[in-house]
């Protein structure tokens, strides 16, 4: 597998635990790679496929068949994490598709977001589809298939006219057809997602962002919108204190992580996109992670990187209040230039 370790955790210098993966970065040129580990290491996007999951709702005109606000429609690309502000918007998103709760097939679960989840608890009140981090993905769909004409029942079926849909368009993106069964699993959510190469993941998020090779100038629009309002409403992709909100918050960013340890980024202005995945599948470290990449390369917005070092302290804290340890990232970007 070719990995490498990417941060170490340790004790009085006892190392106790490591944080294995790789990483990849390319620009847009691709004359500049940036490798630690294996490009070709076989990666399931997870949540970081949400934004090209949403591309045939918006090619579609599914927020104005709706009316959707632009917060509503931020939605159908999150992994929001239940705080009151996502509820109430997700409620006016479902009265504007007009279907309940009943209809998501997502599982009934609490909210993501520590607080919104223990507040729950403590008024017992139970799991609700609508917590669930994929609930406005979910709603996207029920509306793309109502603008299809297409039955609301089965959405998550890999043939179903939705899921066509959304693999056409990550076809085109990729430049290559979605064809090997063996490269398509069902997620958490019980959507069907996809793997790919780390390298083309990057790919994948370059193809995103700049889009002039696209003949279809409707689909450069939609990736626009998507990526717009992504940076816009950056506090309904993730939530309060979570790091795709926070890189969002960067109009320079463009950014999504997905579970198990996979998060992926571009940077605007310098035309290079990073795809990373931790194999233990934490999503702690990301920021570590993640602001370590963007000092090697000398990101100008030090401000980001602030930000991203509030989020996880490299100290190791114990239940006494007491730093005991610490977190440090141990990798070196391998720059190669064609």
């Amino acid at each position: 597998m070719n990995f490498k370790v990417l941060v170490e955790e340790s004790r009085n210098s006892i190392l106790e635990n490591i944080h294995i993966g790789h990483i990849y970065g390319v620009t847009k040129d691709h004359q500049k790679t940036f490798q630690v580990g294996n490009r070709k290491h076989l990666t399931l996007l997870r949540s970081a496929l949400k934004p090209f999951q949403a591309i045939p709702a918006i090619y579609h005109r599914v927020p104005e068949a709706f009316q959707l606000t632009k917060k509503e429609t931020a939605l159908l690309m999150a992994s929001h994490r239940g705080e009151d502000f996502h509820v109430e918007q997700l409620i006016q998103l479902m009265r504007k598709i007009g279907v309940t709760e009943d209809d998501l097939l997502c599982s009934p679960t609490y909210p993501l977001n520590p607080d919104a989840r223990d507040e729950l608890m403590r008024q017992n009140k139970p799991k609700r589809q609508i917590y669930h981090n994929c609930s406005g993905k979910h709603l996207g769909m029920i509306a793309l298939a109502k603008v299809l004409k297409a039955d609301i029942r089965h959405y998550d079926n890999l043939n179903h006219p939705v899921q066509e849909e959304i693999r056409k368009f990550i076809s085109i993106l990729a430049d290559q057809p979605i064809s090997n069964s063996k490269n398509i699993a069902v997620d958490g959510c019980g959507t069907p997602v996809y793997a790919f190469p780390l390298s083309l993941i990057a790919q994948l998020y370059l193809n995103f962002i700049f889009t002039s090779s696209f003949e279809d100038q409707k689909l450069q629009e939609t990736l626009f919108t998507i990526s717009q309002l992504m940076n816009e409403h950056a506090e309904m992709i993730s939530g309060t204190s979570a790091i795709c909100s926070i890189l969002l918050q960067d109009p320079n960013i463009f950014a999504k992580g997905g579970a198990q340890g996979v998060y992926c980024f571009v940077l605007k202005k310098e035309g290079i996109a990073f795809s990373l995945k931790v194999l233990n599948g934490s999503e702690e470290v990301w920021p570590l992670i993640v602001a370590e990449i963007l000092r090697q390369i000398n990101y100008g917005n030090e401000q980001t990187i602030q930000k991203l070092d509030s989020l996880t302290s490299q100290l190791i804290v114990n239940d006494n209040k007491k730093v005991v340890g610490q977190k440090k990232t141990v990798f070196k970007l391998k720059v190669k230039k064609r």
